[in-house]
Formats: C-alpha cells, structure tokens, sequence
C-alpha cells in the first residue's frame, strides 16, 4: 500500500489533505532520507496501522529497510521521550526537570547525519506536542547548519501525516457504526 492509496479513502470534507499529501512528498530543502524518514517516523507517532504501511511503502521506492527501521525506531523513541519530557516540563516542579531521564535513548544515534535524526525528531515532537522537545531539537538542527526551510518542510509532513490520521480515524469509527 502507498499514500496514494489512502488519499481515495479520505473523505470530501478532507479534500485539503489530498492535495497536502502530495505537496508535503515534494520538496527542494529534504533530502530523499530526510523526507521519507520524517513521513514514516510521524506516521508511527499519529498511531494509524493503515498510514504506517502506507508510509513505509512509500519510503521503500526511495530508503534502503534499514533506513526505514532507523526512521521507525527514532519515532518510537521520540514518542516516549516527548510523553516524559512534556510531563517533566508541565508538571507544577521544577525538580523533574533536574532529574535524568533514565530511559534509553539510542535510537537518537546512528549512522544517519545529525540533521537527519534531529528533523525526525523535531517533526515527531510537533506530531505529540512536546514544546521542550521542538525548542531542544530546533536548537540542535540550526547548530548543526540546519535551514529553517527544512524544518519548516519536515512539521509540515508532520501536520499532514498527523491530519490524515485523523480522517482515516474518523472514516474508520463512522464506518463501525454504520
């Protein structure tokens, strides 16, 4: 399955997204690795099966499999680094900020360029909200020669892929209920 498979899902009042998907797949400042790993790493984040396979399917014309799971693995691990940290910086002490994490972390190395980890994260960190994960991961891809252009293009992947789970979601419970 591929995205252009689910754009047909999607419904009339989801038009806007069917357009978006195929803009946010294009674009002059991410590289192939970039692109495809932010649209399979925030697919993992929204939490919908059938916009997982369809991004992998997608990624698979253009990222080796171990690219794919590296982009896989950065999402899941940015999912669970976004739920302590968001808690770490809302909650009502500051004390949890001062606190190590201790949780593993790995997935964040490897042998993609930093910039590259560092758009998966940011975008997945947009995808779940984590404004203490956007304001450290802008800061480390604008030191690492970033361009916001590039940014800009990786949480625009991000809120398309997240809105298009959304309206498959959506589809799929008032399907059930049909």
């Amino acid at each position: 399955m591929k995205i252009d498979d689910l754009r047909g899902r999607l419904p009339e009042t989801a038009k806007d997204l069917r357009l978006n998907l195929s803009s946010v797949l294009k674009s002059e400042h991410l590289s192939p690795l970039q692109l495809y790993g932010t649209l399979v790493s925030c697919a993992l984040a929204a939490r919908n099966g059938d916009l997982l396979v369809a991004a992998e399917g997608e990624a698979a014309a253009h990222l080796s499999a171990e690219e794919i799971a590296r982009a896989k693995a950065v999402g899941t691990t940015m999912v669970q680094n976004n739920v302590y940290y968001r808690f770490a910086h809302l909650a009502d002490s500051e004390q949890f900020l001062q606190m190590p994490a201790r949780l593993r972390m790995q997935a964040l190395q490897g042998p993609e360029s930093e910039i590259d980890r560092e758009l998966w994260a940011i975008a997945v960190s947009a995808v779940t909200g984590c404004g203490l994960c956007i304001t450290s991961h802008e800061k480390k891809l604008l030191a690492a020669g970033a361009t916001r252009e590039q940014i800009q293009d990786a949480v625009r992947v991000a809120a398309v892929v997240t809105a298009t789970a959304a309206a498959l979601d959506a589809e799929a419970a008032v399907a059930s209920e049909a």
